[in-house]
């Protein structure tokens, strides 16, 4: 019996890198292969220097070189090699070998895996420090069809040594999160940074598939990445599955509504496309180059301190029925968003907003942490081919407040005056006078209180399906449709 001492607190016991390969090659059932390109086989390494690897490896390879690497996997149509496409393909050759060269009959008990990644660690120059493919396609069942986790990574660290390092600890932790903890999908994710740091790695997708995670709602697994700081931003498509940002945004303009879509109005609407109208119209912007995001923080997902995460998937519904790309991040102030976009671009950005947003851009209350201040974030914010497409807001006497008659703190009247006047603000004129009047609050509160007459302010569908499914407390005696 373990003893224990007067004072002692409990804490959760993090098993080993040791413990968890030796647990999965101690069992006589997992059986399967390592594929690794790019950084070595770092992740294999660790399963056979815990010993008893016999039974559990099949194969361990890394089709280094690229003509060898094409030779088994084939040519990917954009010539890449550290992409998803890349992963499956991996993925689906090595677990169909597996499926070729051992009988079933005579192994009937054996649970078939592959574990692979493609990555690029640091350049020499250390200027770009890399990003990889990780997974694991797998059995739970000799009898079930396959499972699988498929995620992206950036590396933190400014050393390749480091980074294999960290690669094949972060492999190990999938591995085994796949086998062990598969039933709590979202602790599989906190599971992931056993033995590692934040500051060494950021996942910013994750993708789950296969019979044991038909209830796994991807979406919410892409919240749950920024919920535990795993990554400053995620994105997904209105199917339903989390996309890696760099892949949409990449030499894109990009043009972004941020709210809180709560729900989605016709105001939002009217303001995606007439913004969208006149950004499109302006000089380098490229219609066929062009990405529309709805963008919604975390701060807007809060409720009493705590992410409402039902809350979010109600919002997550409607924009995906809409067909928009979502991102959801941890930037409260816009220049951030906007240095995130430009990672990705050097392309011209819009941002569309209403105007109380605007006269928070200009507060100063938001950036006493920076050293320079607000200067420091509006350079940050507009040093970049950036314009604001200003929807106006409607006044209780009926006036509307626009550009030219917005007033912010008399501190920042010159300084608004100077980004006003050297274009970089500019009025959304031809929008809908008719639904001024309509706000997410609103519709909610008549939502909530069972009131008549919201429908009309929703584009159209949004408040079938609200009805449907019954986001946002709505009571409804129709038929509910399958998620």
């Amino acid at each position: 019996m373990e003893i224990t001492l007067k004072g002692d607190r409990e804490f959760d016991a993090i098993p080993s890198l040791k413990t968890k390969c030796l647990r999965i090659n101690l069992n006589e059932n997992i059986y399967g292969t390592f594929a690794e390109i790019g950084a070595g086989q770092e992740t294999v390494r660790q399963f056979f220097r815990a010993g008893g690897a016999s039974g559990t490896i099949a194969k361990a390879m890394s089709a280094y070189d690229k003509a060898f690497s094409d030779a088994i996997y084939g040519i990917e149509d954009d010539k890449r090699y550290v992409t998803e496409a890349r992963l499956r393909k991996m993925l689906d050759h090595e677990i169909d070998l597996v499926e070729q060269r051992l009988s079933r009959e005579e192994h009937p008990n054996k649970m078939f895996f592959t574990y692979a990644n493609t990555v690029a660690t640091i350049d020499f120059a250390k200027k770009y420090k890399g990003h990889g493919w990780v997974g694991i396609k797998y059995q739970l069942d000799p009898n079930q069809g396959y499972n699988e986790i498929v995620l992206h990574l950036r590396f933190k660290e400014n050393d390749a040594r480091l980074q294999q390092e960290t690669l094949g600890i972060l492999g190990t932790n999938l591995i085994y999160g796949a086998f062990y903890k598969y039933n709590e999908p979202k602790k599989i994710l906190r599971y992931l940074y056993d033995h590692l740091d934040k500051d060494q790695i950021e996942i910013d997708t994750i993708n789950f598939a296969g019979p044991v995670f038909e209830d796994v709602d991807n979406r919410l697994m892409s919240l749950q990445l920024v919920k535990n700081g795993m990554t400053d931003a995620v994105m997904f498509a209105p199917d339903g599955n989390n996309v890696l940002p760099a892949r949409v945004l990449y030499k894109k303009n990009i043009l972004t509504l941020r709210g809180s879509f709560r729900p989605v109005t016709k105001v939002n609407m009217d303001m995606y496309k007439k913004s969208y109208d006149m950004f499109i119209k302006e000089n380098k912007v490229d219609i066929d180059k062009t990405q529309v995001i709805f963008e919604i923080t975390l701060s807007n997902l809060r409720a009493e301190g705590e992410i409402d995460e039902q809350d979010f998937m109600d919002r997550a519904k409607l924009l995906c029925s809409l067909g928009q790309t979502v991102l959801i991040s941890n930037f409260q102030e816009y220049y951030k968003l906007v240095e995130y976009f430009s990672q990705y671009t050097k392309s011209r950005m819009g941002l569309a907003m209403g105007v109380n947003n605007l006269i928070d851009i200009f507060d100063e209350k938001y950036y006493r942490h920076l050293s320079g201040g607000i200067l420091e974030a509006f350079g940050k914010l507009f040093f970049k081919d950036l314009r604001v497409y200003l929807y106006p807001m409607q006044n209780e006497d009926g006036s509307v407040t626009d550009s030219e008659n917005l007033k912010v703190h008399p501190r920042m009247k010159e300084l608004y005056k100077f980004f006003k006047y050297n274009g970089k603000v500019v009025d959304i004129t031809e929008y809908d006078d008719s639904i001024l009047s309509v706000f997410s609050r609103k519709v909610l509160k008549m939502i909530a209180n069972g009131e008549d007459g919201w429908e009309s302010m929703l584009p159209e569908g949004v408040a079938k399906l609200i009805k449907e499914k019954s986001l946002f407390g709505c009571e409804t005696e129709q038929v509910h449709l399958k998620d």
